[in-house]
């Protein structure tokens, strides 16, 4: 019986119509897919053979490493079974251009994704002097190469007390009555943050710079292989839902 792995609380909610969620199918759900929001690894059967995949991660293609490389030093073997890719979303193209014109005192940047897409724009507009606030220690990890050669320009200089949207927003240091801040987020985010920022004073910009959508083709073997596997790792509203629907689907054809 396979459960879902958050592997992080997310810092802000889908915003997403119900339109664009599959559509479930409540008969035979619980009977075969649990699901349970768990921050370890401690649900892992350990009389599972080591040789057989324990674990579905389900991040786009090419960005499931890490997780992988960690479990297996815990003798963990994995399942790669990209769910979700992202996309440009409308407002990317300009992004460059407001981060050359516009001098923000922040930059608040609350995924991963969200971190490499400010990134690439950032270069491209020629690495003006920024300070960075990020959602959580995962956030950040994307500035660490850049920051090694750009220590005068590019400043990771806030992470809130808890890992939120809500309490980056609360916490998020105001200098002066008049604080610019650039939000580049996903399409599907809610408007958490920049509500939270704008009741507290500050002059919000937010720009929707790429979005999850599901991937165009899954490998049904693969897919089956998956619902035998006792945890399916999950880091966005967007997987959680890509995951229960290909997975529902799987048991009803």
């Amino acid at each position: 019986m396979a459960s879902l792995c958050a592997l992080s609380p997310p810092s802000t909610s889908a915003s997403a119509s119900s339109s664009s969620r599959p559509q479930l199918h409540r008969r035979g759900f619980l009977s075969t897919f649990r699901i349970r929001a768990s921050s370890s690894s401690s649900s892992l059967d350990s009389s599972a053979s080591t040789s057989s995949p324990r674990v579905v991660v389900t991040r786009e293609r090419g960005k499931n490493g890490k997780l992988i490389n960690a479990l297996a030093k815990h003798g963990i073997n994995c399942l790669e079974l990209p769910l979700v890719q992202h996309t440009h979303g409308p407002d990317r193209d300009m992004l460059s251009s407001v981060i050359s014109d516009t001098a923000f005192d922040w930059i608040v940047i609350t995924s991963p994704e969200a971190g490499s897409v400010f990134l690439e724009a950032w270069k491209a507009a020629g690495t003006p002097n920024v300070n960075v606030g990020v959602v959580g220690a995962g956030t950040a990890s994307v500035f660490e190469d850049v920051k090694q050669f750009s220590q005068q320009s590019l400043n990771v200089a806030f992470a809130p007390s808890k890992a939120t949207g809500k309490v980056l927003a609360s916490e998020l240091p105001k200098n002066g009555k008049r604080c610019r801040v650039l939000y580049p987020a996903s399409a599907k985010a809610s408007n958490e943050i920049e509500e939270g920022l704008s009741s507290r004073g500050f002059e919000v910009t937010r720009l929707n710079t790429y979005t999850t959508v599901p991937v165009q083709h899954v490998d049904p073997v693969l897919l089956k292989q998956a619902l035998s596997t006792p945890v399916v790792a999950v880091a966005s509203p967007s997987a959680v839902r890509c995951v229960i629907g290909c997975l529902l689907f799987i048991c009803y054809i």
